[in-house]
């Protein structure tokens, strides 16, 4: 009896600071939704009872009557008359000394929440706080979320801007202190380079991880691995003799890459520009040679030129003044391709040989004896060497440095000379006078899938991504998806043999035996709905 009227008493009082459906709630969670006994039911009923617009009918013999719940609005209690029902034994009347009275009052409690002293508040604020230190932190947890979801919407907003900066902190400095500055370095370098500019000048801790990590290094590695003008504009300046390397003796300071990148920017837009106005310088290298006039084939940078020439020599000219530097000889034929880099020239020839050669020194290093014919294309990167021949065959070479080069595999299928051969980490493409396009795995060296199409042999391609390019001697140039084999686009324009071809994300540059260079517009050329006279955007004769 003694609990029960405290618990009555408690909840009334409770009444009087809470929403109606909130007192609704209450009830149930306290007696839950059955009909509970005439006794407990009798010392909770209130008298007259609750008004909600309406009377709110407890049944005086077992309860709430069923399926009676209130509908209700966002309105609030309004205490007219307090009074709290007292109940001295189970066998007393229910006699209620006041009369309690709730109605329903729109907006919010003027007159039942009054506001405590300051006095009483700050007192019972500190009794509060005190038992609220003593739970665990799973109860506070608990405690804070109950509270919360029994305020209103205006209340939320006041702690919503309360938390904000409590909640915000300086995971860059806090990382470091916790010995995880490697984390903080991996989200600062997914940056682009404004965001990386405005991050260093946000405090001196920032700069120092940023500095240190190397980021603006690490963001033109990304940029040249990605986008192959970058890539392009690293091999031709030779900047890219300070990237992919990890030890700090072998790389300039962070402020070198930091200064180089808006260099590399404005030679981009210059680029851009350029290819937008038509604008180009014509020079013209005369070689000199005393067999042949035949250059067939070429790589440059901003210091050299390296070609190969029909007379069986490589020559290497200084691209400024234009003149010969040094003559490599020791080829018995035609050199009909080349590639190279910062350590070493790799050469093919008519004379079925490969010849790998010093690129400072000029002396060679080795010489690969494997195929029949003539070797009439060759790529490498990254250990790996493929070189494809007039007998029909593709190697495939294992290159751990100049002189230690050793075959993996032979991949056989076309059935007529393999001109041009391109690679990456998953796919060999090889193209040839039977028409044809072979794919090829790159790690099991496993025929992969043929590209039908040209009309006649193909004589150049580039591959990158999904996309393939070729050009034939059916003067037309096609567009492939190579992972399902689909032609994406037939490029006509040239009238005679497409010889060289070479894209990037925006453009494709195509030379052929007419004597033109024709450039096109690859995002165009990519989309079916695209005419065809919207495709090329320049020539240049």
């Amino acid at each position: 009896q003694r609990n029960t009227h405290s618990l009555t008493q408690s909840l009334s009082q409770r009444l009087l600071y809470m929403r109606s459906w909130e007192a609704w709630s209450l009830y149930q969670e306290t007696f839950g939704t059955r009909r509970i006994s005439g006794e407990v039911s009798r010392c909770f009923w209130l008298h007259p009872c609750l008004l909600f617009g309406d009377w709110f009918p407890f049944s005086q013999g077992g309860g709430r009557d069923s399926n009676m719940e209130p509908e209700m609005e966002d309105k609030t209690l309004e205490l007219m008359n307090l009074t709290v029902m007292e109940s001295q034994n189970l066998t007393d009347d229910l006699s209620p000394k006041k009369t309690t009275v709730f109605k329903l009052g729109n907006g919010t409690l003027s007159g039942s929440r009054k506001r405590l002293s300051r006095g009483t508040f700050d007192k019972e604020k500190e009794m509060c706080i005190q038992m609220f230190e003593q739970w665990s932190e799973a109860d506070q947890v608990e405690f804070v979320e109950h509270l919360i979801s029994r305020m209103c919407h205006y209340q939320h907003g006041h702690i919503n801007s309360y938390l904000k900066p409590m909640l915000q902190r300086d995971f860059i400095t806090a990382l470091p202190a916790r010995g995880l500055e490697h984390i903080a370095e991996n989200i600062l370098s997914f940056l682009d380079a404004r965001s990386l500019c405005a991050a260093e000048l946000v405090c001196r801790e920032w700069h120092r991880v940023i500095s240190e990590g190397m980021l603006w290094k690490k963001l033109i590695e990304r940029m040249v691995r990605t986008d192959p003008l970058w890539k392009g504009l690293s091999e031709r300046h030779q900047w890219e003799k300070y990237l992919f390397k990890n030890r700090t003796n072998e790389v300039p300071p962070n402020s070198y890459y930091h200064s180089l990148y808006p260099k590399i920017i404005q030679d981009i837009e210059t680029i851009e520009a350029n290819w937008r106005c038509g604008r180009h310088n014509l020079q013209r290298i005369q070689c000199r040679s005393e067999n042949s006039k035949g250059v067939y084939c070429l790589q440059y940078d901003d210091d050299k030129i390296i070609s190969g020439l029909r007379d069986n020599s490589i020559k290497i000219w200084d691209k400024h003044t234009l003149e010969c530097l040094k003559i490599l000889t020791g080829h018995t034929g035609s050199v009909l391709c080349l590639q190279y880099d910062d350590r070493v020239i790799v050469t093919g020839s008519s004379d079925s040989t490969v010849r790998v050669w010093d690129v400072n020194s000029g002396e060679v290093l080795n010489t690969l004896i494997h195929h029949n014919e003539a070797v009439l294309h060759l790529r490498f990167c990254n250990g790996l060497m493929v070189t494809c021949s007039k007998d029909r065959s593709i190697a495939v070479w294992d290159m751990a440095s100049a002189t230690d080069i050793s075959l993996r595999r032979v991949l056989v299928g076309h059935r007529a000379a393999v001109n041009v051969v391109d690679f990456d980490d998953k796919y060999i493409v090889s193209a040839s006078g039977d028409r044809t396009i072979k794919v090829w795995s790159t790690s099991t060296c496993e025929f992969v899938r043929t590209l039908n199409g040209h009309k006649r042999g193909i004589a150049c391609l580039q591959y990158r991504d999904r996309l393939v390019v070729s050009g034939s001697s059916d003067n037309t140039i096609r567009l492939w998806d190579i992972e399902c084999g689909a032609c994406l686009r037939v490029l006509e324009g040239h009238e005679e043999l497409v010889r060289c071809i070479r894209f990037d994300n925006k453009r494709i540059v195509s030379g052929a035996y007419d004597g033109k260079i024709k450039v096109w517009d690859l995002q165009a050329a990519l989309d079916p709905r695209a005419p065809a006279s919207t495709l090329c955007l320049r020539t240049l004769v």
